[in-house]
């Protein structure tokens, strides 16, 4: 089978290997196991691998690179539309070629991607929406148009499209999905912890507004007002490092708050066994990892109530739904850090459920997806 990818994911090479952000190749090796021979089609940029990017391990692999486009602006607009028949071109080239065609979304890429595959109505199809597939999120319109036209049997036809969570009113192709970072031979018994003497927070995650690391900031700081024995320690990089350092400096939280920047997966998993508590305010996830994977190894989740979050934390039996107020969210916290017995309770039904989803399970739900069509 000839397995085509398409994905808006910045693409390098080094050691003629090909890298991207860690989580998407681990998927992605998962699902070229199924297949012989597996065509990517994507953005690259010349620059260094991170600590974050892994290779693709496939035998048979094949490269074709695109510009990378955005909507964000009239210049932008201007590019993309001189882009646009090249783009397309590459894309239906590479279409008429597969077996089998897989769309990553929503982006750019899946965007362009859902328009030419109406072309290929016989061929064997999967989507992976990434996203929130709430209908009623609010959402940009690029976005929106994706998820009507994966939706529209009548323009996408012979495709699976793999969402995160189930939604009244889906139509027929729409499949509720997940996804796994550890395997079964990971599952180690929970050291025990208390609520009591340092509390450790952790968020991963890009520092962006959408993930709002300022409020997780501003949150473990009230509770320190409290008079709590809290510690937040942040990993990954972004656009808002300087906002968030100069916050942690004018408020003088060097004690508490550590940005670690970008770390491999080894050191985030220490970081998520040494911690009570993952937090993620925020405002739009689809199946957010973080929080799957910090529950995994014992933390009591702290997430915003988007997309199948409130699933995942069984709407606070395993967690804590945040308000998005201050007040009333520490107040929450709170409540859990002055009852062991709920932090227990919260925090082995976290680890049972995000344990029921490892990579095996993963890898069995990719093959039924595919199994019909190898």
């Amino acid at each position: 089978m000839k397995f085509v990818l398409f994905t808006h994911v910045p693409h390098s090479k080094a050691d003629n290997l090909y890298f991207a952000y860690a989580p998407y190749v681990l998927e992605m090796n998962i699902w070229g196991k199924q297949v012989n021979e597996m065509l990517i089609v994507a953005p690259f940029f010349s620059g260094k691998v991170t600590a974050i990017d892994i290779p693709y391990e496939h035998q048979n692999l094949q490269f074709i690179p695109v510009p990378s486009f955005d909507l964000l602006s009239l210049k932008a607009v201007l590019s993309t539309l001189f882009k646009l028949p090249g783009l397309l071109w590459i894309i239906f080239i590479a279409m008429k070629n597969a077996d089998h065609i897989h769309l990553r979304c929503p982006g750019n890429i899946g965007l362009l991607g859902c328009f030419v595959q109406i072309l290929f109505p016989s061929t064997p199809k999967t989507a992976k929406y990434a996203g929130n597939w709430d209908p009623k999120a609010k959402q940009p319109w690029t976005y929106r148009l994706q998820k009507w036209i994966l939706s529209n049997s009548f323009l996408t036809r012979n495709m699976q499209v793999l969402v995160y969570g189930a939604w009244e009113g889906s139509s027929l192709n729409i499949k509720p999905f997940f996804t796994a970072t550890y395997s079964e031979n990971e599952k180690k018994a929970l050291t025990p912890k208390v609520v009591e003497d340092l509390i450790d927070f952790v968020f991963v995650g890009t520092l962006v507004k959408g993930k709002q690391p300022l409020y997780a900031i501003q949150l473990i700081e009230r509770l320190h007002q409290k008079g709590y024995a809290v510690r937040l320690r942040l990993y990954g990089e972004g656009v808002e490092r300087e906002v968030l350092e100069e916050y942690v400096a004018v408020h003088q939280l060097e004690s508490i708050i550590t940005l670690e920047g970008n770390q491999s997966k080894v050191t985030v998993q220490k970081a998520y066994q040494d911690s009570h508590f993952v937090v993620l305010p925020s405002d739009s996830e689809g199946w957010p990892k973080v929080i799957a994977e910090g529950m995994f190894w014992g933390c009591v989740p702290i997430a915003t109530s988007v997309s199948c979050v409130p699933f995942m934390l069984d709407y606070g039996s395993r967690g804590v739904l945040l308000e998005m107020n201050l007040e009333d969210d520490s107040r929450q916290i709170e409540a859990v850090l002055q009852n062991q017995a709920d932090f227990d309770s919260k925090r082995n039904k976290a680890a049972d459920w995000s344990r029921s989803y490892t990579l095996e399970v993963f890898e069995q739900a990719i093959f039924k997806s595919l199994k019909f069509k190898v």
